[in-house]
């Protein structure tokens, strides 16, 4: 017993100092990301995975490092969608979204309760349908599974119900459906305003308020209700100027006759 206990002192003397060292990582990786997401720069956003990346590698394993990991990777997954197409646009953009699935999922595994991260995965897994019966058939099963599993462990997490009502908006087709998708998106925008009231720590999430403010502009959009719609453009834009889907959206209702 006295040979091991001082190995076991030094074992676990280790592991707190890569523990803090890994937590510092995750702290300049969110400073990162949260610039990334302020100017919508995707080399940022590249950047900040590389540090989660790295801390994911410098302690034991951490739900929240690959919480961040996959989180940026989405975010630069959505920069490089949302840019002028050129040849490498594409692939980089399916090989961020397969980085974000692949860090999201261990994410899960290490902390099943995480309910943003069933979120992205539901919200991923649904962009990779993309419209195709057959990837519906595959992909179809895993949205619903993480998406319960979203609502079942962050019914009151802002972000859950963003996402939640971002994947509602673009598979909504009818004004019932839009109505049902409005519902989610202002109860998140609740959820967000009440979070603004608590400080965060410094590893917790702080993103997405903004984006929900436009796909609320985008909901009031295609139910006709351009008034409101301009309303929930120019609150994102005052938050987030350099959201072009505000930006156009509010150019479409200001400009409509």
């Amino acid at each position: 017993m006295s040979y091991w206990l001082p190995i076991l002192i030094l074992f676990t003397a280790v592991s707190a100092r890569a523990d803090v060292r890994a937590d510092k990582l995750t702290a300049a990786g969110i400073a990162e990301f949260t610039a990334a997401y302020q100017a919508w720069d995707g080399q940022r956003f590249s950047a900040a995975a590389e540090i989660f990346r790295q801390a994911t590698t410098n302690a034991s394993a951490s739900c929240t490092n690959y919480y961040w990991l996959g989180t940026a990777s989405f975010h630069r997954m959505l920069q490089l969608q949302n840019i002028a197409p050129n040849p490498t646009n594409a692939p980089a953009a399916e090989a961020a979204m397969d980085a974000a699935v692949g860090a999201l999922k261990t994410a899960v595994k290490l902390c099943e309760g995480h309910a943003e991260s069933h979120a992205l995965l539901g919200t991923l897994y649904g962009m990779k349908i993309n419209g195709s019966v057959l990837r519906a058939a595959w992909y179809g099963p895993r949205v619903a599974k993480h998406r319960g599993k979203a609502t079942e462990y962050g019914a009151r997490n802002p972000r859950v119900q963003y996402l939640l009502g971002m994947c509602e908006f673009h598979t909504a087709r009818k004004p019932d459906a839009w109505s049902e998708t409005l519902t989610t998106l202002l109860a998140a925008e609740k959820l967000f305003e009440a979070e603004a009231e608590v400080p965060g720590g410094p590893l917790d999430p702080r993103w997405g308020r903004s984006s929900c403010w436009t796909f609320i502009g985008r909901t009031y959009e295609s139910l006709g209700e351009r008034t409101k719609a301009a309303e929930y453009f120019r609150k994102a834009l005052a938050e987030h100027p350099v959201d072009h889907v505000a930006k156009d959206g509010l150019k479409r209702v200001t400009e409509q006759k």
